[in-house]
């Protein structure tokens, strides 16, 4: 019976080692080395201080800015979530409503103009930092017009978001997207005296 317990003992602090020591530190230097940004979040810095991350997604609520896709969450990552509206939910309709009337306005666009689904709905997460690019090319005359941009300028907005796009992942999972926080700093870098 004493051998047993210790037996069981070593296999306890073995296998706490093993699992809880070195394994955690062999994955972290993995990622660390191999992977250093994704590792540490994708965060992206402007002048030394983090403003947010290319995983997020985040507010962007003045009209010089591509806004982000509706969040359940608030944009919170504690807790993040979906709405759990179903189909059938009064609330949910009542929602995309306002959001596609608020989306249209917003934009200057008439009634008849297709509102993209991902500028109705939340994300599942309510964190995420991508939208399709029908729904940023709606903006850019919006974007053009706070910022004072002149044509020619309207067309280099026209092709940020171009440039902006993101394919399909593996060539096959998703939708071509564009990330609205990479997008607005892009904007930022190449219209500095039009805000």
């Amino acid at each position: 019976m004493r051998t047993q317990f210790f037996i069981a003992l070593k296999l306890f602090f073995s296998m706490t080692l093993l699992t809880g020591v070195i394994y955690p530190l062999v994955v972290t230097g993995i990622a660390q080395g191999f992977f250093a940004k994704e590792a540490n979040g994708s965060l992206i810095t402007k002048e030394n201080v983090v403003i947010g991350s290319e995983l997020i997604g985040q507010a962007f609520d003045t009209a010089i800015y591509f806004n982000s896709r509706p969040s359940a969450s608030g944009y919170s990552s504690m807790p993040s979530g979906a709405s759990n509206l179903s189909v059938t939910s009064e609330k949910l309709k009542r929602q995309i409503i306002e959001r596609k009337s608020l989306f249209l306005m917003n934009n200057r666009l008439p009634q008849s103009v297709v509102v993209p689904s991902d500028m109705l709905f939340a994300s599942g997460s309510g964190l995420d930092p991508h939208i399709s690019v029908s729904a940023a090319k709606l903006q850019i005359n919006r974007i053009a017009t706070a910022r004072h941009l002149t044509s020619d300028e309207g067309v280099q907005l026209t092709q940020c978001v171009d440039q902006m796009v993101e394919s399909r992942q593996w060539f096959l999972l998703g939708e071509p997207r564009v990330n609205v926080l990479l997008l607005n700093l892009m904007i930022d870098n190449r219209f500095k005296s039009k805000k």
